[in-house]
């Protein structure tokens, strides 16, 4: 169960929810939870160990809804005769995603990593450490 409600949601929103768009805000709340719990396992743990504040859970979830429900069909830009705008994938992105700054409040960096094998060279003396100089 998400730690954020669909009230959390309304409150953040520009107007209240009808009994569908609270269903539907409801369901992807615990798949806002299940998206937070899978790079963060121990999530409770670390809201009750006062580690992650749950109040910017809370802000996470509802925003991670929010950016869906307010752009539901994904749409990044629409036309009407001469009158068209584009709308902030950021803001809206029609899609459950949470933002890398979202995650930053969560502790968890977004950096990247590289993995590189490690083996001796067959040039290179064998010391059983791994050395990264060639030898002539």
């Amino acid at each position: 169960m998400a730690y954020a409600t669909a009230q959390d949601v309304a409150n953040r929103f520009i107007r209240p929810l009808d009994t569908d768009e609270q269903r539907v805000v409801t369901t992807r709340l615990d798949d806002a939870e299940r998206m937070l719990r899978r790079r963060v396992p121990d999530l409770a743990d670390q809201i009750a160990a006062g580690t992650i504040d749950q109040g910017d859970v809370v802000m996470i979830e509802a925003d991670m809804v929010l950016r869906l429900i307010r752009n539901p069909d994904g749409y990044k830009t629409e036309t009407d005769g001469n009158y068209s705008y584009t709308i902030s994938a950021e803001v809206a992105s029609g899609r459950l995603q949470v933002l890398a700054d979202e995650w930053a409040l969560l502790g968890v960096s977004g950096g990247a990593f590289v993995i590189a094998p490690q083996f001796e060279l067959p040039w290179a003396p064998s010391t059983g450490a791994v050395t990264t100089e060639l030898w002539p």
